[in-house]
């Protein structure tokens, strides 16, 4: 293959007048990468049409697109095509769209190769009734190892593990700031995140901020109630610059989801990465995370923070306790979690592991 010239296509865009989601921004960082590498653009969808450069990105948002049975997450817009004429590589992010399914048609239409990441989420989709439609992409580049094997991709050999990334200049330590006995949620305060079991964990001695959006008011009021007589903040309106801030000051980052929520809910897929825990660890905190969905994947137990079982209080509090106890040890696993951020989880790695698959080679993970 000639030099990529590289569309990736996302039903949103990340930030205001799109979306605070993990799914938004990965396309973005991932894009905004590449394009340090390749030619690259940003195609998304909104009420309102833009264009703008992002370093060396083109990102364009078309619109008002055509929104499949009245789903937010499900755009359509003929403007793509053009686009998708442009690029030798398109990349959609999420499968079950049917936004992508047409992009994937108009690249085999057009030889050009097209691959598919998903990031959760979806609508609907022609491939729930045509399931030869996956045959369209050239590839599945899955984002943790737990991603592939829930889509059915481990014996796929057009699949590959091209995990997510972090900003390492922007989320790293600051030796000026001193570690502070406060532990960190970063992410939507909702049931199957398991942040209740967070807060009744929550030691004597340690503070916790809860940093993200509320979307479940019985689970906030459920939140608030457990919340009472502990240093329990609310913060539902940090940007990044605060976010850093939190995670340098932080004893350390916790993820704690579970399958199984307060409520008896099941969800079957939590977590498909767990970005914030890449977030806090590329700053220098240990991280505490459940063994649940890919999060054993990021952290390294006892050596990078602590892997404990979902659902468990009594768990995570021990953790927690040995964290607070032992800042000597913390302050070491904080050293080795940014370490291993630098070995795996950088945008470059990705850009790289995502570039090999494109062109049918492999890079290493």
């Amino acid at each position: 293959m000639r030099s990529p010239r590289v569309v990736h296509i996302s039903p949103a865009t990340f930030g205001s007048g799109g979306l605070f989601g993990g799914g938004e921004r990965y396309a973005l960082e991932l894009a905004r990468s590449m394009a340090e590498v390749v030619p690259t653009r940003l195609v998304s969808f909104a009420d309102r049409p833009r264009r703008e450069r992002v370093g060396n990105l083109d990102v364009i948002v078309l619109g008002p697109p055509w929104y499949v049975r009245g789903q937010r997450l499900n755009p359509v817009h003929p403007g793509v095509i053009r686009h998708i004429g442009w690029a030798n590589v398109v990349h959609c992010h999420q499968r079950f769209v049917l936004g992508s399914t047409l992009a994937a048609a108009a690249c085999r239409l057009t030889g050009r190769r097209v691959f598919v990441s998903d990031l959760g989420g979806g609508g609907w989709d022609v491939s729930a009734y045509l399931p030869a439609v996956r045959h369209l992409y050239h590839g599945f580049l899955d984002i943790s190892r737990y991603a592939r094997s829930v889509a059915g991709h481990d014996a796929e050999p057009q699949a590959s593990v091209v995990y997510g990334g972090v900003d390492t200049e922007k989320f790293s330590p600051d030796p000026a700031v001193p570690r502070e006995p406060l532990v960190v949620y970063a992410g939507r305060l909702l049931p199957h995140k398991g942040v209740d079991d967070l807060v009744a964990a929550l030691p004597d001695g340690l503070s916790l901020e809860l940093i993200g959006r509320p979307y479940h008011d019985r689970f906030l009021a459920d939140l608030k109630r457990l919340a009472e007589g502990k240093r329990v903040t609310f913060r539902a309106d940090c940007d990044d610059a605060e976010l850093v801030r939190a995670y340098r000051r932080a004893l350390c980052v916790v993820l704690p989801s579970v399958y199984r929520d307060r409520y008896g809910n099941e969800s079957r897929v939590p977590e498909l990465l767990g970005q914030t825990l890449i977030e806090g660890m590329a700053c220098g905190a240990p991280a505490v995370c459940t063994d649940v969905a890919s999060m054993p994947e990021i952290v390294q137990n006892d050596a990078t923070g602590f892997i404990v079982p979902p659902n468990d209080p009594s768990a995570l509090r021990a953790a927690l306790e040995r964290l607070r106890d032992d800042p000597t040890a913390a302050a070491r696993m904080g050293t080795a979690a940014r370490q291993r951020v630098l070995d795996h989880f950088t945008w470059p790695a990705v850009v790289k592991r995502c570039l090999a698959a494109y062109t049918g080679e492999r890079a290493a993970t």
